[in-house]
């Protein structure tokens, strides 16, 4: 079977795409290595894969409706895993326009080729940034999402809009996930474990918003890419549940969203421990007032992803920490 894997040189879209062929599939792997961040770590990432004769390495825009048009008429996938995306809170603050172009109008193509050629199953990768001003937790997916407090949420929660449209009118199985903080080797550098790591090795200080007053569910990477292989076998169908008044599911569409995250919300504070401890030095500490579009607390309900895939992350902070160093100290050559 040949997956279409969207993001393929990105942090969980390398990670899909390298158990997907070590299982055995063709994969498809769509990327424009933007310079969001180190380009040299995308292009590491892909040299993993790059390995496995099954994969094909594609170089385009999402936001080119031409060549994603003649991509999947060349390919016809029957899965895709749609993982390309802007992303990042605080830079939504900066330039908005690339969240409109990447997370609406590229979503939207991908959109246009699952309807012409018989994808039997889209997963797209929302967010917990969906919940915005939520203040009742765990969040459930069936808890209302209308209050978005960053572009980066909009743009998710409209494509969430976007995709649940599509399913209802073109019967395109979709599963949105709301993927919760995820961390772990081959991580961006644009995340706390990784700033933080950097930092401290680099005896700089490490800023901390909100005093230190923030909690998440951090969710390791290898526990991510297990839901996203076990979540590509369940392609919803009509009627999979809920109803009118459950946002998670559609009474007339094969859609569904799920919470991807870890069950355990972390303190912050708490996660700067364990990074000091597994590194063996002691953080210098700016304490900073909460940013825009930051939330105080993340914490997920997953018991629809458990009653559907038998399963759930499991890795804790003191294990996905303590590999993530290992990792970062082999690949950036530091002591």
């Amino acid at each position: 079977m040949t997956h279409f894997v969207t993001g393929s040189a990105g942090f969980i879209g390398s990670s899909v795409a390298q158990r997907l062929l070590q299982l055995g599939h063709d994969v498809v792997g769509v990327d424009n290595l933007n310079s969001y961040y180190d380009v040299r770590l995308k292009e590491a990432r892909l040299a993993r894969l790059k390995q496995f004769p099954g994969f094909t390495d594609v170089r385009l825009n999402i936001e080119d409706r031409t060549e994603i048009d003649n991509l999947f008429k060349t390919y016809r996938p029957k899965t895709v895993v749609h993982l390309a995306a802007q992303a990042g809170v605080r830079y939504s603050l900066e330039a908005p326009e690339a969240y409109i172009d990447s997370n609406i109008v590229g979503l939207g193509n991908i959109l246009e080729g699952c309807r012409h050629t018989g994808c039997q199953h889209l997963l797209f990768a929302s967010s917990s940034s969906v919940y915005g001003l939520n203040t009742k937790v765990p969040f459930s997916v069936d808890d209302p999402v209308d209050h978005p407090i960053s572009i980066y949420a909009a743009s998710k929660r409209a494509g969430e809009l976007l995709v649940h449209s599509y399913s209802h009118l073109f019967n395109i199985p979709s599963t949105c996930m709301r993927f919760f903080t995820v961390y772990g080797p081959w991580g961006r550098p644009d995340m706390a474990l990784f700033l933080f790591t950097k930092a401290i090795l680099d005896g700089k200080p490490i800023k901390i918003f909100n005093h230190g007053k923030m909690q998440r569910a951090f969710t390791y990477i290898d526990d991510v890419v297990e839901c996203v292989l076990r979540l590509i076998d369940h392609a919803p169908g009509k009627m999979a549940g809920g109803g009118p008044s459950s946002p998670a599911t559609s009474p007339g569409a094969p859609f569904r969203v799920l919470n991807i995250g870890s069950q355990d919300s972390v303190p912050l504070m708490r996660y700067i421990e364990l990074i000091e401890q597994a590194l063996g030095r002691t953080a210098q500490k700016e304490y900073m007032p909460m940013q825009a579009g930051d939330v105080e607390a993340s914490w997920p309900d997953v018991s629809a992803l458990k009653a559907l895939i038998d399963w759930a992350p499991t890795t804790t902070v003191d294990d996905g920490i303590q590999r993530f160093i290992a990792w970062y100290r082999d690949h950036y050559a530091v002591g």
